[in-house]
C-alpha cells in the first residue's frame, strides 16, 4: 500500500436493495491537508461497520461524497492543542485510509479511554456498548425476574443487551439467525434461551418460552419479528426501538406491525431513542462497561474483516447475517 496516497470509497449511486460493489468508486486521492486551527489528521486503523450506514447511503451521503462511518486511528498531524501526534482518537473518518477531524462537532475526534484495543473502543466501550447500556437501562428500566427479548441477539448491540439484562436479574432470550449463533449466544453469552428465527416459527416460540408475556423487548430487526413480539407482549410491557435492519434495504415500503393494537389492550410503553441523547452520561456508562468487562461479568466479540478495498463486503454482511458480533473493517496497523 502507498504511503503518501488516501484510499477512498465514493458513493457512485444511491443503492437499490441489497448494496453493490458498483454503488460505489474506489480512489487513490493526496492525503487531505489540515487548513485550519483546531484540526487533526487521522491515520484510519479500524472502521466501525454499523446498519444505520446503509441509511447514511440514502440520505446523508452525497452522490461523490466519501462514504460515512465512525472509526478509530491515530493522530499523525495536529493544529490542535488538545491532540498530540501519536494519540489514538475515534470519530467519522468515513471508508479512508486518513480523515481530517476537528475537536467539536459532526466531525470531532475523541480520545480513546487509555490502555483500551481500538476493537474493543468501536464494540463494547463504543456507541455499541453506550447503544446496548442506555437503551435497555434507560429506556426499557428492567426489573429484578422480568423477561427480555432481543432480536439481533448475535449482533453488536443486542449481545451486550442479553448479557446486561442477566446482570440486573432478568431472563434474557435472544433471536437470532442459525444454530451456531444461537449455540453462541446460551453457551458463551449466558442468555437463557435462544431463538432461530431461520428455522424456527418465532412467535410459536415466544408463547412457549414466554408464557407469562415479554416485560421488555428490545428491538434490532423490526418486521414479522416487532410483530411476533408485541403479540407476546405482557401487561405494562416496554418495546425499545433501536434498530429495524429488515427494512433498511427498501425503505420506501416499511410497514408498522399489523398487531399495534395490543400495545393499546396491555398498556404497553413503545418507545424510540438515539443513543446521542445520553452524551452527557457516556463517562458513567463507560465506567461501569468497563468494570464489567475487567471482572468477566459481560463478553466482547469482534468481527473483523481485513482491508478497505473490502469495505462494501464487510457492510453487506449485516444483512446477510454473516457477522458475529461487532463487525469492524481493520484498515492498518494502529
Amino acid at each position: 500500500m502507498k504511503s503518501d496516497v488516501n484510499r477512498c470509497w465514493r458513493l457512485a449511486a444511491r443503492p437499490v436493495g441489497m448494496i453493490k460493489d458498483s454503488d460505489f468508486t474506489f480512489h487513490e486521492e493526496p492525503i487531505p491537508e489540515l487548513r485550519e486551527d483546531g484540526e487533526v489528521l487521522v491515520r484510519t486503523s479500524y472502521l466501525s461497520v454499523d446498519p444505520t450506514q446503509r441509511g447514511f447511503l440514502e440520505w446523508l451521503v452525497p452522490i461523490g461524497g466519501v462514504v460515512q462511518s465512525m472509526g478509530a486511528g491515530r493522530v499523525v498531524q495536529s493544529r490542535n492543542p488538545n491532540f498530540a501526534v501519536g494519540d489514538l482518537v475515534q470519530g467519522a473518518v468515513g471508508w479512508q485510509d486518513y480523515a481530517v477531524l476537528t475537536g467539536e462537532g459532526p466531525t470531532a475526534a475523541t480520545k480513546l479511554l487509555p490502555g483500551v484495543p481500538l476493537p474493543r473502543a468501536l464494540s463494547a466501550l463504543g456507541l455499541t456498548g453506550l447503544t446496548a447500556y442506555f437503551g435497555l437501562l434507560e429506556v426499557g428500566r428492567p426489573r429484578d425476574g422480568e423477561t427480555v427479548v432481543v432480536s439481533g441477539a448475535a449482533g453488536a448491540t443486542g449481545m451486550l443487551v442479553g448479557q446486561i439484562a442477566k446482570l440486573k436479574g432478568c431472563r434474557a432470550i435472544g433471536i437470532a439467525g442459525g444454530p451456531e449463533k444461537c449455540a453462541w449466544l446460551t453457551r458463551e453469552l449466558g442468555f437463557d434461551a435462544a431463538i432461530d428465527h431461520k428455522s424456527e416459527d418465532v412467535a410459536e416460540r415466544l408463547r412457549a418460552l414466554c408464557p407469562q408475556g415479554i416485560n421488555i423487548y428490545f428491538d434490532n430487526v423490526g418486521g414479522k419479528i416487532l410483530e411476533a413480539a408485541i403479540g407476546q407482549i405482557a401487561s405494562k410491557g416496554r418495546v425499545v426501538l433501536c434498530g429495524g435492519i429488515s427494512g433498511y434495504n427498501d425503505l420506501q415500503n416499511v410497514t408498522g406491525p399489523k398487531n399495534y393494537l395490543n400495545l393499546i389492550v396491555q398498556s404497553v410503553r413503545m418507545e424510540g431513542f438515539v443513543v446521542t441523547e445520553f452524551a452527557a452520561r457516556f463517562p458513567e456508562a463507560l465506567a461501569e462497561l468497563a468494570g464489567w468487562l475487567s471482572a468477566g461479568k459481560i463478553k466482547d466479540q469482534v468481527d473483523i474483516v481485513e482491508g478497505l478495498e473490502n469495505a462494501p463486503a464487510a457492510l453487506r454482511r449485516l444483512f446477510t447475517g454473516a457477522n458475529k458480533g461487532k463487525q469492524l473493517l481493520k484498515v492498518a496497523e494502529v
